[in-house]
C-alpha cells in the first residue's frame, strides 16, 4: 500500500507529493490530504498515480457538481474548492516566473475571475458513433484517453446547450452519415447559438432535413464545415441574428465567425479587457500597438480611450473581421489593422508597427520571444502581456527584464477556464 501526503496541486489539478524522495503526481488528491494511491507510471524523475482512498480529507475538497467528473476529461479540478483552484494556478504562474524567467513581480494582481459554471460559450465537442454504446456520443474526450466520454450533460457548457446533448446524440444516431461526422463546434453569441458541424462527406437530404428540424425546434443555427475552418458556411436558418459578443464597459459589440478565435468565457473576458486597458493606462494622443490582435478584442477597447492603436495579426481573415468591427463601432479613425506573420517575421512586424508609446501582446501558447528580443532600446514605455501559457510568459518575461531593461511591475492569473488546469495570466512591464 502506497501512502502520500499532498503538498500542493500541479497545473492540471493533480496532487503533488514526495514519496521515497521522488516527486509523485496523484490524481484525485487535494492539498493537505493523506491518501492511499496506486502508481500508474514510474518514470526517471517522477511517478504518476491515482488516489484510491483518502485517509485524511482536506477542507479544500468539495463534491464535484458534474456526475461525469473523473471520467470526462473536460474538467480536472471540480473536487477542489474554487478559491483553492485559483491559488494553485497563481502558484504555477509564480513558480514559472521564478524558475524559467528568473524574475519576480513587484506585486501580485488579484485574480481575474467570473462565471465558474455554464461559462463555455466556445467549445469543440467530439462526435463519435460507438455501436457498443448503442449510438453516437457527443462530448469531450475521457481523461487521458482518445475515447469520447459517454455523457448526457455538461456543467461548464451553457445550460441550454447542455440540455441539448441527449437529443443531439439521438439525432446523430438516426442519421445515415453518423460515422462521418467527427466534430461539433459551439459558438454562443448574444442573440444566437451556432453549431458548426464538421462532416467528411456530403450530407444526404434526409439527414439535412433532420438538422433543419432540430434548428427550428431549438432556435439554434447550423453551419456546415466540409473541410478546413475557412470552408464553414451557414446552413439553416440562413437568416439568423448576427453572431457577436459585447464589451459593455467600452460600449463595444464585436462580430465574429463561429470558427474565429474568441475567448471561451465571455464574463471573464470582459474583466480581462478592462484589467489590460487599466494596466496599459492609455492616454489621449498616444500611439499603442496590439500584437496578435485577433478580431480586435483589446484593440478596439484601447481605441475608445482616445489613442491610435495599430493591431497586427497573422490571420488575414481575422484582420478583415477586425476592420469590420472597427467600422461597426465607429473606430476606423483610431484603429488600424495589419496582416503580418508575427512568428516567421517578427522584425518585419515591428518595423510595420513603428514607434509606439505602449504595447499589448496576446500571443498563442508559443509566446512572443522573437517580438520581445526584437524590441528597440527606445521601445514602448509600458507593455502588458496576456498569456495562455505560464512557461512561455516566464521565458519572455526573462528577456524583457534581463535583456531589454524592463521591470516586471505585476502579474496575476486569469481564471478563464474554471475547474480545468489551464492557466491564463496577465503581466505588466515598465521601462
Amino acid at each position: 500500500m502506497n501512502e502520500a501526503f499532498i503538498e500542493s496541486l500541479d497545473h492540471e489539478g493533480a496532487g503533488v507529493a514526495h514519496v521515497d524522495g521522488k516527486v509523485t503526481f496523484i490524481d484525485g488528491a487535494v492539498t493537505g490530504e493523506r491518501v492511499v494511491f496506486t502508481r500508474r507510471h514510474s518514470r526517471g524523475n517522477f511517478d504518476l498515480g491515482t488516489a484510491t482512498q483518502v485517509l485524511r480529507e482536506s477542507a479544500l475538497r468539495v463534491r464535484p457538481r458534474c456526475r461525469y467528473f473523473g471520467t470526462c476529461g473536460g474538467c480536472a479540478m471540480q473536487h477542489v474548492e474554487a478559491s483553492a483552484q485559483v491559488a494553485a494556478k497563481q502558484r504555477v504562474l509564480e513558480d514559472n516566473l521564478e524558475r524559467l524567467g528568473k524574475v519576480e513581480p513587484e506585486s501580485v494582481l488579484a485574480p481575474v475571475v467570473g462565471p465558474a459554471w455554464g461559462y463555455r460559450n466556445r467549445a469543440r465537442l467530439s462526435v463519435h458513433y460507438v455501436a457498443k454504446k448503442g449510438g453516437v456520443l457527443v462530448g469531450f474526450h475521457e481523461r487521458r484517453s482518445s475515447f469520447v466520454a459517454d455523457t448526457m450533460s455538461c456543467e461548464v457548457l451553457p445550460p441550454a446547450v447542455s440540455a441539448l446533448i441527449p437529443e443531439l446524440r439521438e439525432m446523430f444516431t438516426s442519421m445515415r452519415l453518423r460515422d462521418r461526422i467527427p466534430q461539433l463546434e459551439l459558438a454562443v453569441g448574444e442573440a444566437v447559438t451556432v453549431f458548426v458541424l464538421r462532416h467528411l462527406e456530403p450530407i444526404p437530404e434526409d439527414d439535412a432535413q433532420k438538422l433543419r428540424a432540430f434548428a427550428d425546434r431549438h432556435g439554434i443555427q447550423w453551419w456546415l464545415q466540409p473541410k478546413g475552418p475557412d470552408s464553414a458556411h451557414p446552413f439553416h436558418p440562413l437568416e439568423a441574428p448576427a453572431l457577436d459578443y459585447r464589451l459593455p464597459e467600452f460600449g463595444l459589440t464585436l462580430g465574429f465567425r463561429p470558427t474565429d478565435f474568441t475567448q471561451v468565457n465571455a464574463g471573464v473576458n470582459r474583466v480581462l479587457v478592462k484589467r489590460a486597458v487599466d494596466l496599459l493606462d492609455p492616454r489621449p494622443g498616444e500611439r499603442v500597438g496590439d500584437l496578435f490582435c485577433g478580431l480586435g478584442n483589446f484593440t478596439l477597447a484601447l481605441a475608445t480611450r482616445g489613442v491610435h492603436v495599430t493591431g497586427i495579426e497573422g490571420s488575414s481573415a481575422l484582420v478583415e473581421q477586425a476592420r469590420r468591427n472597427a467600422l461597426a463601432n465607429g473606430l476606423v479613425e483610431r484603429a488600424t489593422f495589419l496582416a503580418h506573420d508575427l512568428y516567421s517575421d517578427a522584425a518585419g512586424a515591428l518595423a510595420r508597427l513603428g514607434p509606439v508609446d505602449k504595447l499589448l501582446i496576446d500571443p498563442p501558447r508559443d509566446g512572443a520571444v522573437d517580438i520581445c528580443k526584437g524590441l528597440p532600446d527606445d521601445g514602448p514605455r509600458r507593455i502588458v502581456y496576456v498569456s495562455c501559457s505560464p512557461s512561455t510568459l516566464a521565458r519572455d518575461a526573462g528577456v524583457l527584464v534581463h535583456v531589454k531593461g524592463y521591470r516586471l511591475e505585476c502579474a496575476g492569473v486569469v481564471n478563464m477556464f474554471p475547474h480545468t488546469g489551464h492557466v491564463e495570466s496577465i503581466a505588466a512591464f515598465r521601462k
